[in-house]
């Protein structure tokens, strides 16, 4: 009978790495597991205003009676909590975190662990990876019918983390007109297909006066996406007590009729 190898110190290293990062998608798979559909609202370009959008569309939903949950994985620069006006963090139960609700909408950020909203996280990408992998991890997030992730910008190790992590259904890319915003969604949208996940749609945000329109809309036409819908400029988004979805009759129609193109295109990929 043949006696085993003994095992390297490097290998025994490797060994034990692979175990650990097991045992940790196995939690993550159990803590998610009660969730509907996971949704990415993602761009390679910081700026286009991609948490407002996600926080938005999460209100939006949970007006129409959904159970939403709004995750900001942008650990260096959280703003989801700000934009909410959410002011209690989450509630400790035994080794689970309970999320704070605001407008229907169960949050949890970074921000919620930050001694002061203005300090910088200065955070290598191993941290960051495993700040998003304790999160999932301890968040009770129960059984929401809907969870919008807002994910860092760019196309390098925070946004890619999201992506192996969370097994998200699909992503909305957020781009504004400009030139340069579209050339960077792009590069968001071909970052997506080389993960083998899917887009569910662009939606083109800032539109109108001196940033133009129709950029956003031509890069779906391009990347052979479904448009989701234009968001205007509007003085409303100044209004910083609620999101403007919830302030403005044209602000919350916009974003009724990218829910509805939003929830049409998930149904459509499901029934594949």
């Amino acid at each position: 009978m043949t006696t085993p190898r003994k095992l390297t110190p490097q290998e025994e290293t490797r060994l034990a790495q692979v175990r650990k990062n097991f045992q940790e998608r196995r939690r993550v798979t159990e803590s998610l597991e009660g969730i509907g559909t996971r949704i990415g609202v993602y761009s390679g370009k910081g700026g286009v205003g991609k948490t407002t959008v996600a926080t938005n569309l999460a209100v939006t939903l949970a007006a129409q009676g959904n159970n939403v949950a709004l995750f900001d994985c942008d650990i260096d620069c959280p703003n989801v909590a700000r934009v909410l006006r959410v002011t209690e963090g989450p509630v400790q139960d035994g080794k689970k975190l309970i999320p704070p609700s605001r407008f229907g909408v169960k949050v949890m950020s970074m921000a919620f662990f930050q001694e002061n909203e203005d300090e910088a996280i200065i955070w290598r990408g191993p941290m960051i990876h495993n700040a998003i992998n304790q999160f999932l991890q301890t968040t009770e997030w129960g059984n929401p019918d809907y969870m919008i992730v807002d994910l860092p910008p760019g196309t390098s190790d925070a946004p890619l983390t999201v992506m192996q992590t969370l097994n998200l259904d699909g992503f909305v890319v957020v781009s504004t007109p400009q030139e340069l915003a579209v050339l960077d969604a792009k590069r968001s949208i071909n970052m997506i297909k080389k993960m083998n996940l899917k887009v569910f749609g662009v939606i083109e945000n800032f539109s109108g006066g001196m940033f133009g329109t129709g950029g956003g809309q031509a890069l779906a036409e391009e990347m052979d996406l479904p448009f989701l819908g234009t968001i205007e400029m509007r003085a409303d988004y100044n209004n910083s007590k609620r999101p403007a979805s919830l302030e403005s009759d044209e602000i919350a129609a916009e974003y009724a009729g990218i829910t509805e193109k939003l929830k049409a295109r998930i149904a459509a990929e499901k029934a594949d």
